[in-house]
């Protein structure tokens, strides 16, 4: 009786066993969700900018006001706000040497000193709306970063950035003492009087003798 009876004999040649065949793979939402997140929060900042005119908050490129609403599900430009270590402040008195008081939004006046950069470009006046970077070594210090304009103040305070008690260019918050206080430096007229005193003393010499 042979050996192998019984038994089923693999040929060589035989071709491999195949898997069967599994369901296609499927492609994922995701991609598909962040590009309609995307999509929504691009229409919906076009709608703004069409309602409101924020061409005076700052110069910012669509791609970072699209990234600062998906971010934090806010409309506005991240530039126009303050972020941490900075406060919103009113101009109180004009220094001199690019020096400021402020009465800062938070209840403290400080000392601010304004920029090089902004000192040649801006003109900062008394009650002005700015935003101060506050010191870390020195809390009743600071740098001034943007002076707001008249239109960009109020849409600070539409959107509840600013107090609902802030005044928009109005300095009689301040007291009586500050009151439409206006501070010039008169040196360099004083010189040049002092010039053109002595230069006609001089011809009232002259035509003496």
């Amino acid at each position: 009786m042979p050996k192998n009876k019984g038994k089923v004999r693999m040929s060589p040649h035989a071709p491999p066993s195949i898997p069967p065949p599994t369901a296609a793979p499927t492609i994922t939402t995701t991609a598909a969700t962040a590009a309609a997140a995307t999509a929504a929060a691009a229409a919906a900042i076009l709608f703004y900018r069409q309602q409101i005119n924020m061409n005076n908050i700052s110069n910012v490129s669509k791609d970072d006001e699209l990234t600062y609403f998906i971010r934090t599900g806010r409309k506005e430009p991240k530039k126009g706000f303050k972020e941490e270590g900075q406060e919103y402040a009113q101009v109180v008195k004009m220094l001199g040497s690019g020096r400021l008081s402020c009465s800062c939004f938070d209840g403290q006046t400080r000392l601010a000193h304004i920029r090089g950069k902004l000192r040649k470009k801006v003109w900062i006046n008394n009650g002005d709306i700015i935003l101060l970077s506050l010191r870390d070594y020195q809390d009743d210090k600071g740098d001034v970063l943007i002076k707001y304009t008249a239109d960009e103040a109020r849409s600070l305070k539409q959107y509840g950035e600013l107090p609902e008690s802030a005044r928009i260019n109005e300095t009689d918050t301040y007291g009586p003492g500050d009151e439409g206080e206006c501070n010039f430096d008169f040196a360099d007229d004083q010189d040049s009087d002092e010039e053109s005193d002595s230069g006609n003393n001089k011809e009232i010499e002259i035509d003496d003798i």
